[in-house]
């Protein structure tokens, strides 16, 4: 959906008091979900704006930013 959030505190809310503990703790963590948030912002702005982009480099980034959540979500499932 056009301009929806899928920054990881939204993705996972059920996981919010954990995401915030390992953001506090864990410098790799935190790199992965700014790294994603980051990539999640400058998808919305391209989609918003309508910046011109190809759908293939569109997709790329869209694809990346999956590969990012699903490393955090590995993570927040752990322990």
């Amino acid at each position: 959906m056009l301009s929806e959030h899928h920054d990881i505190d939204h993705e996972f809310p059920e996981y919010h008091q954990k995401l915030e503990a390992l953001l506090a703790q864990d410098p790799e963590f935190a790199a992965l979900v700014k790294q994603h948030d980051a990539l999640d912002d400058e998808i919305r702005e391209l989609e918003e704006r309508g910046q011109p982009i190809s759908d293939e480099n569109m997709e790329a980034l869209k694809f990346r930013r999956a590969e990012l959540k699903d490393r955090i979500y590995a993570r927040l499932r752990q322990d």
